[in-house]
């Protein structure tokens, strides 16, 4: 698949079932996405892969926190998909690249990893939620000083096959000035 075509028809997938890239595809996988620009190369993110009960332990963090309403539904979110990839954001503090740059680079990278997905016959969603800023979450997964979680990539096989259409182009033109910069010289 051209990136033209990946870009025109990726779609966040609500339903996803197995299989999901092992191990070793995710780790090819997430080698390549690491090529997506990130000044001075710092890497600020971190992926851990939940599967099997892992998810029920992540579902039960949302259901301790869920209101009470709420709770069977929240732990089984994470049910959702075969894999889920936490992405925890790891800036390096105090570095010369601003903390907003590390972040555009961690989340140039996970897209940049959808596609890759996709391009493979994968699926895929970037949820987030009251989880992510959630201490029960932080220990379960293990969080350090300073990390963060940005959420989970729900990763599995598409459960509606067929194939996609590809989205229209969108008109951005009301996203694009143009300035004439002339050197004014005052005597």
């Amino acid at each position: 698949m051209d990136v033209t075509t990946a870009l025109l028809t990726r779609r966040s997938e609500h339903h996803l079932v197995d299989p999901a890239p092992g191990d070793e595809e995710f780790a090819y996988l997430r080698r390549v996405a690491a090529t997506a620009p990130d000044h001075g190369l710092l890497r600020p993110w971190r992926w851990i892969l939940l599967r099997g009960d892992d998810r029920k332990e992540l579902g039960a963090c949302f259901a301790e926190e869920a209101p009470e309403s709420r709770r069977s539904q929240a732990a089984t979110k994470p049910q959702r998909a075969p894999l889920l990839a936490s992405l925890v954001f790891a800036p390096a503090c105090g570095h010369k690249v601003p903390e907003w740059e590390q972040l555009a680079a961690a989340s140039a990278m996970t897209h940049s990893l959808m596609l890759l997905l996709h391009a493979r016959g994968f699926g895929s969603i970037w949820r987030t939620g009251a989880g992510v800023g959630s201490s029960r979450v932080r220990r379960l997964l293990e969080l350090r000083d300073g990390e963060q979680c940005l959420g989970w990539l729900y990763i599995g096989t598409p459960k509606a096959s067929g194939s996609r259409r590809r989205r229209p182009s969108c008109d951005v033109s009301d996203r694009l000035s143009r300035l004439s910069l002339r050197r004014r010289v005052t005597a």
